[in-house]
């Protein structure tokens, strides 16, 4: 029997456990859709990105909005924002392609590289605390004995919940080391396939693209002759770029409608689903995201 640790009222409501039980708050109401949840969320259910958490990745079919994580990885956005600043990555470039796995981009021929050689950035793999950390729990799976959100960001825990990392969902913002782990420095990548979880704790994951994937997926798969292959025009802190408006909501994850959003999506009420497999991963969560002034 699968054993649950219930020392949070979160975790009651979430736990993994907790998913496949018929006595949650959504039970007796009435069955709503995810549209319908989100469309229904309170105001204050909202929180509005600060523009000096996100950069803005400017490539050739259009710009991407990355929301960095301190909580979790203090150390790697300040350093990747300084680099930012300091307009290192402009001229720079999108240079290593995997399908469905990565994209990753800096400086591929090591110029710039020099200059940031001792600037290495020790590993926040994990944030450790003496206090159990609480998040909006979702069970366990095969990589980590507890998952959820914490910030808006799908996490794992230790079961004692006094580690917690950002895992490798789609669309995360990571930074890339060699051989030994203190070793990242100025070359980052952006998950575009399922989400590489074996890499979990392994590198610093420290942010997730808010808006523009699109743009990561239209990429080059490999250099054409004359043509500059998947040129990185400029990476901005998003509250240095004047002539860009842009303001992101992300629902809350520890919001009621948040934690009933999990619950419709492991549980579809919609009319084309022929079964419903009452369970869904934290990879498989995203959460919702507005632009204004877009």
């Amino acid at each position: 029997m699968k054993k649950c640790v219930v020392t949070l009222l979160v975790s009651a409501l979430l736990g993994g456990c907790a998913q496949h039980s018929t006595q949650s708050p959504a039970s007796s109401a009435k069955k709503l859709t995810s549209s319908e949840i989100i469309a229904a969320a309170k105001d204050d259910e909202w929180r509005w990105v600060e523009s000096e958490n996100i950069l803005k990745l400017t490539l050739p079919t259009g710009a991407a909005y990355i929301e960095l994580n301190p909580k979790l990885a203090p150390k790697h956005t300040a350093n990747i924002k300084k680099l930012a600043r300091q307009g290192f990555y402009q001229g720079t470039h999108i240079y290593r392609f995997v399908e469905g796995f990565v994209a990753q981009g800096g400086d591929s021929t090591g110029k710039k590289l020099a200059k940031t050689k001792d600037n290495t950035v020790p590993a926040e793999f994990y944030l450790t605390t003496t206090e159990p950390l609480l998040i909006t729990e979702m069970g366990s799976d095969g990589y980590a004995p507890v998952t959820g959100f914490l910030g808006g960001f799908a996490v794992a825990q230790n079961q004692a919940h006094t580690q917690t990392w950002q895992v490798h969902c789609h669309g995360i913002f990571a930074m890339a080391r060699d051989n030994n782990i203190n070793s990242a420095s100025s070359e980052f990548f952006v998950t575009i396939g399922q989400g590489p979880r074996y890499l979990d704790k392994n590198i610093t994951v420290f942010g997730r693209v808010l808006k523009g994937m699109a743009h990561f997926h239209q990429l080059a798969r490999t250099p054409t002759e004359n043509t500059e292959f998947n040129p990185i025009t400029d990476l901005q802190v998003l509250a240095d770029v004047a002539d860009d408006s842009s303001q992101f909501k992300v629902m809350k994850t520890d919001s009621d409608s948040f934690k009933q959003l999990i619950l419709a999506r492991g549980n579809r009420s919609e009319e084309w689903f022929a079964y419903s497999h009452n369970y869904i991963d934290v990879c498989g969560m995203a959460v919702p995201t507005k632009q204004l002034n877009d």
